[in-house]
């Protein structure tokens, strides 16, 4: 299995009139599988919300307290997870990595699936859904690992945006698939082994379509082909790196990198502050329906996908690149979106969805953004450590505080106290961000 893992070889260089077409064909490939993969893996990611209802039923020893605190484990371990084993995932090849841990995830879920003795033990559903966590977090840095080795700098914002909205449209799928499990197998437990039914397919095919690097494909590297070379790109960037390299030359003592990730876990407690907690603050707060929340939900869900293509369109084309000023400019929407979803206390529906739809349409193209800063700020050989650093600030801070954080601001200071709070993370995140302008290539 190491041996699976290890970087692929170069391959002796193809032809000169070959290069073009296989390049082009490679990377459309390779983008597809890296997207087919990653959209699997938010299929076998929050099961375990969807069948807490059930769990509550069939077994009313838990409260709901309880087995949130599975759902916790989940998110810390797939912050920890998403740093520590995208360093890992530096000196692997993508093609094995990213099903590897898909494949580990499915296997958790088909635990959850056919063994009904793991519902009798809380520290046993705790422990599988921390295992869960640690697997998923190895989706993002192979992924964004292949995204630097095949597309070059002018245009990763605009192929980062649309690999991007994999995870809007897993997050669509995973509870129709759970559905249609239910009413295949007339059980709620196929919420589980039903989608890591069809997750083990995506695998599959992930599989079958990466590669690891165009040199491993006898091709140059990315920046050779489209003769776009970054400011500080040299030989370094195509040899593999120590784990001391990557983490104390590239990650730990860069101090941009530091700013991006302290962003992150502001955008991300307003993205989860406010995408948790719609069910909640529309039904409790303003007493609409269940359905109302539902398709309010829904439709901040699916507004991200036009947002994040546009802001990565703007990133490459009308800012050259430059991430920070794109983030700053999406992130003042947002802030006004969540000024009128605060302000709007006992309004119509609609007003609520718009400022939803304009939350969701602008909010998810920084959290991509920060993701892809990170990856422009280092060699590509520690792409895959820089993101995870990130985004261990992201879910170990961010989206951890937008669970118990909120419920603990609303039930101190009310609803008006979290709209607040969300507003002053937007300001703080263009304020990092601010920061690193002049660092921008």
């Amino acid at each position: 299995m190491i041996f699976l893992l290890r970087p692929a070889a170069d391959a002796p260089p193809l032809e000169a009139t070959r290069i073009d077409s296989e390049y082009r064909r490679l990377r459309i490939q390779v983008f597809l599988g890296i997207f087919v993969g990653y959209l699997a893996y938010y299929l076998v990611r929050k099961n375990f919300a969807l069948a807490m209802p059930d769990i509550l039923v069939d077994y009313p020893q838990y409260s709901k307290a309880q087995l949130g605190t599975a759902m916790t484990g989940l998110s810390i371990a797939y912050g920890f997870s998403k740093f520590l084993m995208g360093s890992v995932s530096d000196r692997s090849n993508p093609r094995y990595f990213l099903p590897l841990g898909l494949l580990l995830s499915c296997a958790v879920l088909f635990v959850f699936g056919y063994s009904k003795t793991v519902y009798l033990s809380l520290t046993g559903m705790i422990a599988l859904q921390t295992l869960n966590g640690w697997f998923n977090g190895m989706g993002w840095a192979p992924c964004g690992k292949s995204i630097v080795h095949w597309f070059s700098i002018k245009e990763r914002g605009r192929v980062v945006s649309l690999w991007n909205v994999a995870h809007n449209f897993g997050g669509a799928l995973v509870a129709t698939i759970a559905l249609a499990g239910v009413m295949i197998f007339h059980h709620w437990t196929a919420k589980f082994y039903f989608n890591a039914m069809v997750a083990t397919a995506l695998a599959v095919i992930a599989w079958a379509l990466i590669r690891d690097t165009p040199q491993s494909c006898g091709l140059p590297p990315v920046e050779q082909y489209k003769q776009d070379y970054p400011p500080t790109y040299s030989a370094v960037h195509e040899r593999i790196l120590s784990f001391r390299e990557i983490f104390l030359e590239h990650v730990l003592n860069n101090r941009q990198l530091w700013l991006i990730a302290f962003a992150n876990a502001f955008v991300y407690f307003v993205r989860y502050g406010v995408v948790d907690w719609i069910p909640t603050y529309l039904q409790t707060a303003k007493h609409f329906s269940f359905q109302q929340s539902s398709t309010a939900w829904a439709l901040f869900e699916w507004s991200a996908v036009p947002g994040t293509i546009l802001c990565g369109w703007l990133s490459d084309k009308v800012f050259k690149s430059r991430r920070a000023p794109t983030t700053i400019v999406f992130m003042i929407p947002t802030l006004l979106g969540l000024v009128v979803y605060g302000l709007n206390r006992n309004g119509p529906l609609w007003i609520d969805i718009a400022a939803l739809i304009t939350i969701g349409f602008f909010i998810y193209g920084p959290v991509m953004l920060i993701g892809l800063h990170a990856l422009d700020m280092v060699p590509k050989k520690a792409a895959g450590t820089a993101a995870g650093f990130t985004g261990f600030f992201g879910y170990a801070f961010g989206s951890a505080f937008a669970g118990t954080g909120v419920g603990w601001i609303a039930d101190g200071w009310g609803w008006g106290g979290v709209m607040v709070s969300m507003c002053v993370c937007c300001v703080v995140t263009m304020i990092f961000c601010a920061l690193t302008l002049k660092y921008d290539p």
